[in-house]
């Protein structure tokens, strides 16, 4: 006769995630930043209106995008923060988690998508700014006063 096949213990945990070595580059017309841990100086500097930045699975980090670029991307990252100065279109926020982004210049685009815990500083430049959320949760948009 055949046992039956046991079924795994609760409470087994899979096998943990590859990690993966980070990235910074510009591949094309794309910077890549990706699977950085613990990093608060990444600076992405020597940019041009054209090039977008991709910002994928990066943990407790600061990304600082000097110059305008086309938009900037950050997807399934958290507790990152992202500090830029202008942006032709937009920042988009995807699957990620306690994040901040803050704007030194302008910014005509804020995209929040299924987030959760994101504060948005921005600039007077960008008081204007459309902000567009879906399947998100604790959202701040800070805003410049006149007393600082």
């Amino acid at each position: 006769t055949t046992k039956p096949v046991a079924a795994p213990k609760p409470g087994a945990k899979p096998a943990a995630p590859i990690a993966k070595p980070p990235l910074t580059e510009l591949q094309n017309k794309k910077w890549i930043v990706e699977y950085h841990v613990d990093n608060k100086n990444i600076v992405i500097d020597n940019t041009e209106l054209r090039q977008t930045v991709y910002i994928f699975k990066c943990v407790n980090s600061v990304i600082t995008v000097k110059g305008k670029v086309n938009s900037i991307i950050l997807d399934s990252c958290k507790k990152t923060a992202i500090v830029f100065d202008d942006l032709v279109s937009s920042l988009e926020f995807v699957n990620c988690q306690s994040m901040q982004g803050q704007v030194t210049g302008k910014v005509a685009t804020v995209s929040i998508d299924k987030t959760d815990g994101c504060m948005m500083y921005l600039s007077e430049a960008s008081i204007n700014a459309e902000i567009v959320s879906a399947k998100s949760s604790e959202m701040n948009i800070l805003v410049p006063t006149a007393d600082g």
